[in-house]
């Protein structure tokens, strides 16, 4: 009964703190954790709640996986390069910057690695929710990073643990490969995943199951790579990137919608819970800190978060810097950012429920039985980071990106409106085929000719159609919709629009689409 306590009460307050947050227009995770640290005060509750096999097998599978669906691909391509330096290199600079603190401030060099590992990754949830109001590049290069470093962060931690623990000696060929091999076998696993699923989709018509093997999807990719030994995480992106191209040409529109909705609804209370369990275990690490004085502990943990911040602005304020210098070509300079707007990318380093989930993992006894010394200390520090952090870049980014002058991406309603009219355009060029291959009623075709030639003047209202011909008019429009989406993937694939667009409109195509479908199966009789 426990377990089940804990999950009532948690989602009981994640609906409480979330509704008293958007009535109060306060920052909702900095809300949610607040009302997990006051069920953390409650006797009951005191023990651990956020177990952090929970978080590695349950919660970071499903969630890198919605994250990796709708992120755009486009924009990852267009910015891999400053990705990859943000989610290897500043990992790393984060970790040794962490780990020299550390350990001048009494950990062992082993430990101070740990814990370097543990807080230098950011956090997906977190900063997919401060970066609302970010132009497309920027919110694309926060997610793409934010997905990639848990895995840079957690083969770190491998590596380090291994040494802090059981003593292991480490050499940097060793570690160089152990990165190599959890990267390389991480997408290896991904892209077979990938490939198995788009193979069953092609073969599935039956929706229950298409949905069942979505929701079985990041759990079957993250499981396999984890016992292997490679990274789990980059294992769910990869797949989740694929499947996100892939997706459109396999996936029914009705299928779709459904395991759409459901992403949705569940990522969101598995975020807030994860926001919620984070408080609850805040009050037993503050109070089981150990030997280590408290002032000492605050003393630590409030310079580490210095170090993290600190280090993530050195790092954006002058790597870009140096690569300017480097490579001058046109196209790199079209994707410069100012230092004023650079400010959100480098302010947004929030960390959050992997980091606890990976400090709370760490053993509190070596391989020979003793205790590990800093342990309660290193947890502590951990959980400081994450607040700190939550609490002063989550509620400060809204100030900070109208400071900047950044706003929204013009140019993503821009091809939204120029993807419209070319679907509307591929409608009209086939609808003459189409209907002659339907003997669809002259009558009927005129009419969603009219019908398209409005919707290509971006008027609302279609015009008014008699009961003539209705079914043919509907199996015409059902195959319509089938050439827009095709004229859709195309820009896609041609990199004329981005996914985000294309999900968008995408969206638009499947509700007319299953709105055909039930009214077609008045006529047949059977269920859509």
């Amino acid at each position: 009964m426990r377990g089940l306590e804990v999950i009532v009460v948690v989602l009981a307050a994640v609906l409480t703190m979330t509704w008293l947050a958007r009535r109060l227009r306060w920052n909702e995770p900095v809300m949610l954790v607040a009302g997990g640290c006051l069920i953390g005060l409650i006797p009951d509750f005191r023990g651990p709640a956020l177990p952090p096999e929970v978080v590695l097998l349950l919660f970071l599978p499903p969630l890198l996986y919605w994250e990796s669906l709708t992120t755009s691909l486009r924009e990852i391509r267009t910015n891999v390069r400053g990705i990859v330096l943000l989610a290897t290199g500043l990992v790393l600079a984060t970790a040794a910057a962490v780990a020299s603190v550390g350990h001048a401030l009494g950990l062992s060099w082993p430990l101070a690695f740990v814990l370097g590992a543990v807080v230098a990754p950011t956090d997906a949830i977190a900063v997919a929710t401060v970066a609302r109001g970010l132009p497309r590049r920027i919110r694309t290069i926060l997610r793409a990073e934010s997905l990639i470093n848990d895995g840079t962060a957690l083969t770190l931690y491998a590596v380090v643990i291994g040494v802090a623990v059981e003593g292991l000696a480490v050499t940097w060929t060793d570690t160089a490969v152990r990165f190599l091999l959890a990267y390389a076998g991480g997408a290896a696993i991904g892209c077979g995943c990938a490939a198995v699923v788009v193979a069953l989709r092609r073969r599935l018509r039956d929706r229950s199951v298409e949905n069942a093997l979505g929701v079985l999807t990041p759990f079957a990719t993250y499981l396999p790579a984890q016992v292997l030994g490679v990274s789990g995480v980059l294992a769910v992106v990869t797949c989740g990137l694929i499947l996100s191209q892939a997706g459109p040409k396999v996936i029914s529109a009705g299928s779709r919608v459904q395991i759409i909705s459901f992403w949705e609804v569940s990522t969101s209370l598995l975020n807030s819970a994860l926001f919620v369990l984070v408080g609850v275990q805040t009050p037993a690490i503050v109070s089981g800190i150990g030997s280590v004085s408290p002032g000492h502990a605050v003393i630590t943990a409030s310079l580490v978060s210095g170090v993290v911040i600190a280090t993530r602005l050195l790092w954006l304020y002058s790597v870009p810097y140096l690569i300017r210098a480097v490579d001058r070509r046109p196209v790199q300079r079209t994707l410069r950012y100012g230092a004023r707007q650079r400010f959100p990318l480098a302010w947004s380093g929030v960390r959050g429920a992997v980091s606890l989930a990976a400090a709370l993992a760490v053993p509190t006894t070596t391989a020979a039985g003793r205790p590990l010394a800093g342990h309660g200390l290193l947890v502590f520090t951990a959980v400081t980071v994450i607040l700190v952090t939550l609490v002063l870049q989550g509620t400060t980014m809204p100030a900070v990106i109208r400071w900047s002058g950044l706003h929204g991406d013009p140019d993503e309603n821009a091809e939204e409106r120029r993807a419209h009219r070319h679907i509307i355009a591929a409608a009209l060029e086939a609808l003459p085929d189409h209907a002659k291959r339907l003997k669809t009623p002259p009558e009927t075709a005129d009419a969603i000719l009219s019908e398209l030639r409005q919707y290509a003047a971006e008027k609302a209202e279609p015009p008014d159609t008699d009961d003539t011909g209705v079914r043919a008019g509907l199996e015409l429009g059902r195959d319509l919709i089938g050439v827009e989406r095709s004229a859709l993937i195309r820009l896609r694939d041609q990199r004329s629009i981005d996914d985000i667009v294309l999900r968008r409109l995408q969206s638009l195509l499947d509700t007319e689409e299953i709105r055909i479908e039930l009214a077609l199966s008045a006529f047949t009789g059977r269920p859509p």
